[in-house]
């Protein structure tokens, strides 16, 4: 992977992709640099404003793209099952699905259906919509379903009793760190379930080590912590690295060959940066029985269970 970059990216003329969160940041480089290579991509994104800005940009950025806008919010299921039947009537494949877009270090919040906002935004959103564009997925030969994750996973494990924050104090970074774990065992169980039913989709995952986003603009307002949203502010000027370069590990995972089912792939330098690498997980993330227990709960609080692919 040294010194693999965007300019990589093989020929996707012919393939449908799927980017969440497209409107900006790692999503919409994901999406350009795909439709750049001559995908079709579909952004899915809560803004319809900002969406159709996305849109119009990206086709400034690379003239004759095939892109379109369909609004997704991640936190209203019914958004979900909306955006996933309307994809089942305008398209016959989907080579790609990237679940990119997430919230990060919120206040204690709930989404329409009750969830905790982090868990429900960035797992369980990405859960159904992923079940209900199964069909799709299944009847594209190659097809690829790539999960970003983060780095800050290694915080915490889930904690399968209390999946939605209820009991104990909310800690928002822990509360975080959590869902990123999810992300990480959904794809873990999701590449086994895909592997046992004998589809040729690959679940991988990926994480853009230390980007500077609108995600730490939008998230981290640490109230009244003056000192860390400062530090915060220097980091992303000093350390992180851009989106442009954030990205290219969710493209590695998604356009590479040879990208194996439940590979975890960020930056090369220490997780924070560089060029696409194999990352460091932690254990728990490939652990059988917490997939499975996840799994279930996932299909129990969104409904949506995955046809072809039960245990």
């Amino acid at each position: 992977m040294s010194g693999w970059n965007a300019q990589a990216v093989p020929d996707q003329r012919g393939r449908t992709a799927v980017v969440t969160g497209a409107n900006s940041g790692l999503g919409y480089v994901t999406a350009r640099e795909l439709a750049r290579r001559g995908a079709r991509v579909v952004l899915a994104c809560r803004s319809e404003g900002r969406g159709a800005e996305a849109v119009d940009r990206l086709v400034a950025e690379v003239p004759g793209a095939e892109v379109e806008f369909i609004r997704l919010d991640l936190g209203e299921l019914d958004s979900v099952r909306e955006f996933a039947s309307v994809c089942e009537r305008t398209h016959d494949r989907l080579d790609l699905l990237v679940n990119n877009a997430g919230v990060m270090a919120l206040p204690l919040g709930r989404t329409a259906d009750g969830f905790e906002t982090q868990f429900g935004v960035n797992h369980l959103g990405h859960f159904a919509l992923t079940g209900l564009l199964l069909p799709l997925i299944a009847e594209t030969p190659g097809a690829r379903i790539v999960t970003v994750s983060s780095m800050v996973h290694a915080l915490s494990n889930i904690d399968i009793d209390d999946l939605n924050s209820e009991n104990g104090p909310y800690r928002r970074w822990i509360a975080y760190a959590r869902s990123k774990t999810a992300n990480l065992l959904f794809t873990h169980e999701l590449a086994r379930r895909l592997s046992r039913a004998g589809s040729d989709a690959v679940a991988a995952a990926a994480h853009p080590g230390y980007a500077s986003t609108n995600l730490q603009a939008a998230g981290p307002r640490l109230e009244g912590r003056k000192g860390a949203e400062r530090f915060m502010e220097i980091g992303n000027r000093v350390f992180a690295q851009s989106a442009e370069a954030g990205a290219l590990p969710t493209l590695y995972a998604a356009t590479a060959p040879g990208v194996r089912p439940d590979t975890f792939v960020g930056p090369s330098f220490a997780m924070w940066r560089g060029s696409p690498a194999k990352s460091w997980r932690a254990g728990w993330t490939r652990d059988d029985i917490a997939g499975e227990r996840l799994w279930a709960a996932s299909e129990r609080l969104t409904g949506v269970t995955y046809e072809g692919l039960k245990d």
